[in-house]
């Protein structure tokens, strides 16, 4: 399964490389702008993207980024409750 990370592309860095400066929860690094190049580079600055592997994929609109982060967090969150469950079963098991 691919995911890709809501980021809002701050800055051209590299015109000629279609590189960018993306933040991504609050990380700032370089991604590539060729898939969703369609127009002047400068005018993708402040857009948010999807970003898979270092390439900004597709735009996305601010209330889809946001309704991803959301999506996101609460996985975190279930990931970390489940992890919590299997460490407490584990610990369960070693006593008996």
């Amino acid at each position: 399964m691919c995911l890709g990370i809501p980021g809002r592309i701050a800055a051209i860095t590299d015109p000629a490389r279609l590189m960018a400066l993306a933040e991504v929860s609050g990380v700032r690094r370089e991604v590539n702008l060729a898939c969703v190049a369609y127009g002047p580079l400068e005018a993708l600055v402040g857009r948010w993207a999807l970003i898979h592997v270092g390439f900004a994929m597709s735009l996305i609109d601010e209330e889809e980024a946001a309704r991803t982060l959301e999506a996101l967090r609460e996985l975190g969150e279930a990931q970390e409750a489940l992890e919590a469950m299997a460490a407490g079963d584990r610990a369960l098991e070693g006593q008996a």
